[in-house]
C-alpha cells in the first residue's frame, strides 16, 4: 500500500513539476514582452532589474494560482505567496526543490537553486530605492514617519525641531494652502531642525493638482443643509442669490462639464452623496441620496465624481506657477491626481527644465480608479527616470472606488510596488482621532500597526501630532520585530 501511495505521489509531483516549468516559461515570455513595451521609459539603470521583476510579477498574477498553492504547501514548499520582490528566484527555488523530491532534477536544464544573495536581491533593491526616494533612517525603526505641517506650526521653529527630534523623517507641505513665502519658511525650518538634531529629515511638497472643491454656496446664509431627496444645483460660475434649489459652485468647471445624468457626486469625502438628474455645460441638478451627520455643505469641501472618468490636465496653471518654488525647496514632489504615464512625463519634463542639475524624487498619489488601473505604467515612467514613492491616498481613493474595496486595492498597491521595489506611503487618517482629539481608537492603532508593511506612514496635522509621532514610532518599532512586508518574523514571544 505504501509503495502504491509513493508512486501516486511521485506521479502527481511530476505533473506538478511540469506545470511549474511551463508556468515559468510563460512568465518569462510575457515579462519580456512587457519590458520591451516599457523600454523607451527605462532611462535609469538602477531601476532595470526592478522593471524586469515587475513584469514577471504582472505576468504571474494574471493567473489564478490558488490550486497550485494548495498543491505546494503539503510538500513543505513555498506557496509563492511572498514572491513579490523575487518572482523568478522564488519559482526556481520551488521547481528545483520539487524536482529533487520526485527525482527529476536532470530534466531541469538551466534552472538552478538561486544563491542566497540572488534570492534576496529584491529586498536589497527595495531598501536602496526607499532610501533614494525617502531618505535614510536612524535608529531601530525602518519605516519612515511623515507629518503634514500647517503654516502656523511650521513658522514655529521650536515646534518643527521637536517634531524632528521625536522621530519625523519627512515633513510634508501642501501647496493647496498658504503661499510660496510660507513654504520657504517651512522648508528652511525643517532643514535647520535636521541639522541641529542630527536626524535626517526630507521635505515633500504636494502640488495641489486639479482638485475639485465646493466654492461659493448660496442657500440659507453661507451654507446649504440637505437631507435625502433634497435638490442642489451645482454651477460652474457664481451662484445666484436666494436660489431655489440652493446653489453650490464647483471650483473645477471642466469636471462639471463632463458629468452625465445618473452619475454620482460626492462631497466632503463621501459624507454627502448626490446623483445627477439634469445637466448642461455650466450646471447640474443633483439629488441627495445619502447624508451623514448634519448634511451641511460649506465652502472648500472636496468634490469627487466616482462614476466619471474625468479627462483633466494633472498639472494646472497653479501647479506650473508653484513649481518654480517647489523645485527649489523640495526633496520630493507630491503629484496629486496623477492618472497616467503621460501625466508623469509632463511633470518630469517641467522639473528637468527647472532644475536640470538636480534629481528630485516623485511621490505619485494614487487617488482614482484610473490611476490604479494605470499604476504599472505610472511606476515605470516615473522610476525609469528618478527615485519614486507611491502614496495610497486613502481619502479620495475610498470615495472614488468605494469604501468596501479600499482594503483590497490598498493590498494590491502594496504588492505591485514591492514587485517594482518601489516604497509605499500609507496615508490618510492614520491615528486620526488621537491627532485631532488626543483620544485613542482601537481600530486606528491596528491600522497604524498594519502600516508597517509600507515604507512610510503619514500623519496629518493636528493639535496632538507631536504625541502621535511618539506613539507611531513605538508601534512601528514593535511591529518590525514581528513582520517585514508580508513575511511574519518568528521572534520569541513573551506574552504568556
Amino acid at each position: 500500500m505504501q509503495t502504491v501511495e509513493r508512486v501516486t505521489a511521485v506521479d502527481g509531483g511530476r505533473a506538478l513539476l511540469r506545470h511549474l516549468i511551463e508556468l515559468r516559461g510563460q512568465v518569462v515570455a510575457e515579462g519580456r514582452e512587457l519590458v520591451d513595451e516599457w523600454r523607451p521609459s527605462l532611462h535609469r539603470r538602477a531601476f532595470l532589474p526592478s522593471a524586469v521583476n515587475l513584469a514577471h510579477y504582472i505576468a504571474l498574477r494574471r493567473r489564478d494560482l490558488r490550486e497550485l498553492q494548495e498543491a505546494l504547501m503539503p510538500l513543505g514548499l513555498s506557496s509563492l505567496g511572498r514572491c513579490e520582490a523575487r518572482v523568478l528566484a522564488n519559482l526556481d527555488a520551488v521547481i528545483v526543490s520539487l524536482a529533487r523530491i520526485v527525482g527529476a532534477e536532470p530534466d531541469l536544464q538551466s534552472i538552478r537553486y538561486p544563491r542566497p544573495a540572488a534570492f534576496y536581491r529584491g529586498n536589497r533593491l527595495l531598501r536602496y530605492q526607499t532610501e533614494a526616494a525617502l531618505g535614510p533612517t536612524v535608529g531601530r525603526r525602518q519605516v519612515r514617519i511623515m507629518v503634514t505641517v500647517s503654516s502656523a506650526e511650521a513658522h514655529d521653529y521650536g515646534f518643527v525641531r521637536e517634531l524632528v527630534q521625536r522621530g519625523t523623517d519627512i515633513v510634508r507641505i501642501n501647496c493647496a494652502h498658504d503661499t510660496p513665502e510660507a513654504w520657504t519658511v517651512m522648508a528652511t525650518n525643517t532643514r535647520l531642525a535636521a541639522h541641529e538634531t542630527g536626524r535626517p529629515c526630507r521635505v515633500l511638497i504636494d502640488l495641489q493638482g486639479p482638485r475639485a472643491r465646493t466654492g461659493r454656496v448660496h442657500g440659507t446664509g453661507s451654507e446649504v443643509r440637505v437631507g435625502p431627496g433634497d435638490y442642489v444645483r451645482m454651477v460652474a460660475g457664481a451662484p445666484e442669490r436666494a436660489p431655489d434649489p440652493p446653489q453650490v459652485e464647483c471650483s473645477l468647471p471642466t469636471a462639471l462639464a463632463q458629468l452625465e445624468v445618473g452619475c454620482e457626486v460626492c462631497i466632503d469625502e463621501g459624507r454627502i452623496r448626490l446623483v445627477c438628474e439634469q445637466t448642461d455645460s455650466r450646471s447640474a441638478l443633483l439629488r441627495a441620496t445619502r447624508v451623514e451627520s448634519k448634511g451641511v455643505i460649506r465652502r472648500d469641501k472636496g468634490l469627487n465624481f466616482p462614476d466619471t472618468a474625468l479627462r483633466l490636465d494633472a498639472l494646472t496653471a497653479k501647479d506650473l506657477a508653484d513649481l518654480d518654488t517647489v523645485a527649489r525647496l523640495a526633496d520630493i514632489v507630491g503629484y496629486s491626481f496623477v492618472q497616467s504615464a503621460a501625466d508623469v512625463a509632463r511633470l518630469q519634463d517641467e522639473l528637468a527644465r527647472l532644475v536640470p542639475d538636480r534629481q528630485l524624487a516623485l511621490a505619485a498619489k494614487i487617488e482614482t480608479a484610473l490611476a490604479v488601473r494605470n499604476l504599472p505604467e505610472i511606476i515605470v515612467q516615473a522610476a525609469g527616470r528618478q527615485p519614486l514613492t507611491v502614496m495610497t491616498a486613502r481619502g479620495d481613493l475610498a470615495v472614488e472606488i468605494g469604501f468596501v474595496r479600499l482594503a483590497e486595492i490598498q493590498e494590491e498597491i502594496l504588492w505591485l510596488c514591492e514587485a517594482a521595489h518601489v516604497p509605499v506611503i500609507w496615508a490618510t487618517q492614520v491615528l486620526d482621532s488621537f491627532v485631532h482629539k488626543g483620544t485613542h481608537s482601537r481600530a486606528e492603532i491596528t491600522d497604524a500597526a498594519m502600516a508597517e508593511r509600507a515604507e512610510c506612514v503619514m500623519l496629518n496635522k493636528g493639535p496632538f501630532v507631536l504625541d502621535a509621532v511618539g506613539i507611531l514610532d513605538d508601534v512601528l518599532g514593535r511591529m518590525e520585530a514581528h513582520q517585514v512586508k508580508k513575511t511574519s518574523r518568528l521572534r520569541a514571544l513573551h506574552s504568556w
